[in-house]
Order: structure tokens, then sequence, then C-alpha cells
């Protein structure tokens, strides 16, 4: 597929051809699904705890004698019946994560990235970095590209470290690299601005690659 490629003013300077396979592939919304579910679940931290009868700190022996008092009979006071006592089924730490099958993971890219290059949320920039690493300078050449300051996700070709530090206190701005993708930011992401070398990169990074 043909894309437009857009400079640092916004304004058109060329045409780039893109990967079909990557940009104009059939959109698998069960891959997506489980690709974000699987990033949400790797995130969770699981230290939920709460105490067991045999963890709750308190005397073990008996609150009255077992019989002859008319009352229903008692073990002891950590029994979960008790105000004060252990959590009969409460959570435990555990760990969420899980390992999400690789072809999988690569069907859910390419199908936020055909859907993304389908819209007009999506454009193609010239590369560019930021020399100064100030974020007005950043600011100023987004502002040219996306309509407005809602979520925007923007694919750099590399690790450019003066790149990040511009970007970092742009709350509504988050960077992804071509080759550590996130399938969250990306499929909700209101603008994607990808880097030319990022897009022939995405191409080659993904193309060919047998999915589920």
């Amino acid at each position: 597929m043909d894309k437009k490629v857009y400079s640092t003013q916004g304004k058109e300077l060329k045409t780039v051809a893109l990967s079909d396979d990557v940009f104009a592939h059939e959109v698998s919304e069960g891959s997506i699904y489980h690709a974000i579910r699987n990033e949400l679940a790797n995130l969770r931290v699981g230290t939920a705890s709460t105490k067991t009868r045999s963890e709750v700190h308190g005397a073990k022996t008996k609150p009255w004698r077992q019989k002859g008092t008319g009352r229903a009979r008692s073990g002891r006071k950590q029994s979960p019946v008790w105000v004060g006592g252990g959590i009969a089924f409460g959570p435990r730490p555990r760990d969420y994560s899980y390992v999400l099958p690789r072809k999988v993971k690569q069907l859910a890219m390419k199908s936020i990235l055909s859907l993304k290059a389908s819209s007009e949320s999506f454009k193609v920039v010239e590369n560019f970095t930021i020399a100064s690493g100030k974020t007005k300078d950043l600011v100023q050449i987004l502002t040219q590209l996306v309509p407005s300051t809602e979520r925007t996700v923007l694919i750099l070709k590399d690790d450019d470290a003066n790149l990040k530090r511009a970007a970092r206190n742009i709350p509504w701005v988050q960077f992804l690299t071509f080759n550590r993708l996130r399938a969250h930011d990306l499929f909700y992401s209101k603008n994607l601005v990808i880097m030319e070398d990022a897009a022939q990169n995405l191409g080659s990074f993904y193309a060919g690659k047998s999915e589920a």
C-alpha cells in the first residue's frame, strides 16, 4: 500500500510503499484481544494478601467450654466467623503473568497496524530528531502533524535518547521503538505517527512471518 510522507512542518513530501503484509493485513480481533489481555496481566503485581486462621495472632484456647453454656460450640477466636479472625477464601500473593504464543502476538501487531493504517489518524513522517532534547521543539512538530492533543503514539526507528527526553514531559504522547511495540498503547491511541524508516523496518520485521 502507498502512504504519503509528511515533513515536520506537516507538508506532503512524497509517497512511500508500505508492506501489505503488515499494514494491509486482515484484522484479527481475537488476537488483538489476547495481546492486550496478556500485556495487562503481565503488569499486575499480585501482592494482595489476607491472613488465614493459622496466621492470625491470638490465643488458641477455646473461648468457653464445649457444653453447658447454651451457646454454639467454638474452637478458637481465629475462626473466620469471629470478628478479627482469619479470612476463609481471601486473596493470596500470586503471579498473573503468562506467555502468549509468538505467532498470536505477531498477528495482533499486524492487525492493529492495519487497522490504524486504514484510518486518517495514521501518518508517516520523515525521519527527524530533537537535537536540543527540549519538549517545546517536539510539541511544535507534533502540532503540525496531529489535529489535537489526544493520545498520540510516536513509533521511532531506533532508541533516540534526545527524542525520548523531549517526549517524556508530554502527557498525551507515548513513544515506542519499531521492534518493541505494545498492543495496548497502539490500539487505544487516537493518533499514530510513524517515522519513515520505522515503517520500512516494520515491513521487514513482521512481513513473511507465519501466523497462528
